[in-house]
């Protein structure tokens, strides 16, 4: 009889693997967008296709893999921001670093775009995002720092629009920095202010 213990090693290299595949993945999917091949990420991780195909069935599988694990990432970052004392900081801080996440993934930039007509699904992290985004949004607006008429909903269509212009040609470098420093001015409560009374 085999003893329990000597499977470890292989649940550890399983592991380890399975990094090696979504390290991979995030760097091929960054640079050539969803129509990257599962091949292209089983050489760049110098593994077998079968490894790939082992821990992600299908090339969706670990499309989903690397969104879910990027919306954890921003998800806990944004968490923390709920004890920064000034919520516009807070709010902007959390905005900026999704922003800077995203902005050179052309993968994660056409999967967001494309969401809208995918089959729903649970994803842990995102669902986290929108709760604390949506209060750090309230916390702003009870503060008189950001427009009344804002919703969570606004955000993700910035965010989509970011990733957007991160993958447009541009006279300006950068172009989505810009492109979000006029969202977030958008939002300021300043700017309904002056729309009404424009």
């Amino acid at each position: 009889m085999v003893p329990a213990t000597a499977e470890k090693p292989l649940r550890a290299d399983a592991r380890r693997n399975r990094e090696k595949v979504l390290a991979a993945a995030r760097a091929v999917f960054a640079e050539q967008g969803v129509d990257a091949q599962m091949d292209d990420v089983a050489k760049r991780a110098d593994v077998g296709v079968g490894t790939v195909y082992r821990h992600f069935p299908t090339k969706d599988a670990l499309l989903n893999a690397l969104s879910d694990e990027l919306f954890a990432v921003v998800a806990v970052y944004t968490r923390n921001l709920l004890t920064v004392d000034d919520p516009w900081e807070a709010f902007t801080r959390a905005m900026w670093f999704a922003a800077e996440k995203t902005s050179g993934d052309r993968a994660f930039s056409e999967i967001m775009s494309a969401s809208s007509r995918m089959p729903p699904r649970t994803c842990p992290g995102k669902e986290d995002l929108d709760v604390t985004v949506a209060e750090l949004m309230d916390r702003c607006k009870a503060a008189g720092k950001m427009r009344p008429d804002a919703m969570v909903d606004d955000i993700g269509l910035m965010m989509c629009g970011v990733g957007s212009a991160s993958q447009m040609e541009h006279p300006v470098p950068e172009a989505w920095r810009r492109h979000l420093a006029i969202m977030l001015d958008g939002l300021r409560a300043e700017a309904a202010s002056s729309h009404l009374h424009g």
